[in-house]
Order: C-alpha cells, then sequence, then structure tokens
C-alpha cells in the first residue's frame, strides 16, 4: 500500500499538465531545448522538474506606444503608434530560441528606427493630411526589411498612426490654411451656381426669342383673315346684343 502511494506520488510530483486553448499554441521546452512540435488546442503533459510549457498567442496583437517623431523641418510630432502583428505558428519555436518571450521589445525598436528614418523625410503637416497612409505604409516596409534579418517569424500587419498632436504654432497655421481652402471652395461653388443660373435664363430667353419669331413667320394674311371669319361667326351665334366696330380684319365688341 505505501508502495502505491509513493508510486503515485511521485508521478504527480514528475508529471505535469498545461492546457493550450484557442488561439494558443503551446511550445515544450526541456532542458533549455525547445520542441518542434506545436500543440495547438488541448493538453500537454510534461515534467515539471525538467520541462515547462510556453504558451504564445497567434491570433493578432497590438503593441501601442506613445512616441515623439522627428520631422523634415527638424520639429517633433507626438503620435500614439498602434503596431499590429502576429507570429507565425510553425516558426514561435525559433521565434523564442532566438529571441525569448521578449520578442515585443525587438519589433518596438525595430519600429522606433524605422520611424526616425522615415518621418525625418516628410513634414509636419503631411502627418495630418492624406500622406498619412504613405508614411505608415513606409514605415511597414523598412520595418519588415529588419524584421527579416532579426526576427523572422514576426508577421507585420499595419502600422497605424493615431491621435497625431502637432506643434501649437503649426497647428493653427493649418487650420487657417484648411478654413481658408474651403472658403475658396465655397466661393467658387457661388460663383458656379451663378453661372449655371445665368446660363439658364439665356437659354429661356433664346427659346422664348425662338417661340415668338415662330409664331410671328406663321401669321401670314391669310391665316389672320381665316382667324377674323371664325371670330365673326362666333359672334353671329351669341344671342346678346352687341355693336362691332370693325375694318373687315379684325372685330371690336363693344357689350350693350
Amino acid at each position: 500500500m505505501k508502495n502505491l502511494i509513493y508510486s503515485v506520488g511521485l508521478l504527480l510530483i514528475t508529471t505535469s499538465c498545461a492546457v493550450v486553448r484557442p488561439g494558443e499554441a503551446g511550445v515544450k521546452q526541456t532542458l533549455g531545448k525547445f520542441s518542434k512540435n506545436i500543440s495547438t488546442q488541448g493538453t500537454i503533459l510534461y515534467n515539471p522538474l525538467t520541462s515547462r510549457v510556453i504558451k504564445e498567442s497567434t491570433q493578432t496583437n497590438n503593441i501601442k506606444l506613445l512616441l515623439s517623431l522627428p520631422t523634415k523641418e527638424g520639429l517633433s510630432v507626438r503620435s500614439e503608434i498602434s503596431i499590429l502583428y502576429r507570429l507565425e505558428q510553425e516558426k514561435i519555436p525559433s521565434i523564442l530560441e532566438n529571441l525569448g518571450q521578449g520578442y515585443e521589445s525587438i519589433i518596438t525598436s525595430v519600429f522606433r528606427s524605422a520611424s526616425s528614418d522615415v518621418c525625418a523625410q516628410f513634414y509636419a503637416k503631411d502627418m495630418h493630411s492624406g500622406m498619412r497612409a504613405k508614411i505608415e505604409e513606409k514605415i511597414k516596409e523598412k520595418m519588415l526589411i529588419n524584421l527579416e534579418k532579426q526576427a523572422d517569424g514576426i508577421e507585420l500587419i499595419a502600422v497605424l498612426m493615431k491621435s497625431i498632436q502637432l506643434p501649437t504654432g503649426l497647428a493653427s497655421s493649418i487650420e487657417q490654411k484648411l478654413q481658408a481652402e474651403q472658403d475658396a471652395m465655397r466661393m467658387e461653388f457661388i460663383i458656379q451656381q451663378a453661372k449655371l443660373e445665368a446660363e439658364r435664363k439665356i437659354i429661356e430667353a433664346k427659346a422664348e426669342r425662338d417661340a415668338q419669331m415662330i409664331v410671328a413667320e406663321g401669321l401670314t394674311p391669310e391665316i389672320i383673315k381665316l382667324r377674323s371669319i371664325e371670330a365673326f361667326n362666333k359672334l353671329s351665334q351669341s344671342p346678346n346684343s352687341k355693336v362691332i366696330i370693325t375694318d373687315g380684319k379684325a372685330p371690336l365688341l363693344i357689350d350693350e
């Protein structure tokens, strides 16, 4: 009985279990050496005296930084940075062996270097305009080159610059410029509308003139005489007494 209890106790001491949840990858490290086998879900049995299980996320992760970035004119622009990355599952043992679990510090260092080089090529106002996407893409491209050399297996998804804080004087100048551009666009719109309205009136006037010309051309002496006869016929059918003054061409009525 004692031997059985001793055996069970020894088994419990020398055996442990790690649970790998969805979105994680587990790698067993035995006497400092990482196993090539990667577990994505379920349990991993290991000897706690000689081994341990390291679990890493295989989902998209976000590193947030608040940095002052240099600009082409020598200013500093503060920005909140998000670096989105993901570990390539099959390369996790290699990442842990070469970089350890502090690989995020490598990503951060690579970003600091890349962002300084790229942002120094742009003006501060560019970071507050449509050029921001181009700056982000260039930083990402430079980071990918450096990460391939230092940290193969880290997939860089995106670099996002948020909450750009320009120097106070520059921010005011940019706001004034944008306001002036908006005022110019508004005035251009008003002028364009006025031109369109003038063109509309000209078209209406030409149409009215053409219509009058057509009517005038159609009023021949024969047609006028015919209309006069028709008018006399209608008057003759009226039961009211009337005085008709005419030159034989057009009637003029006077009611009695």
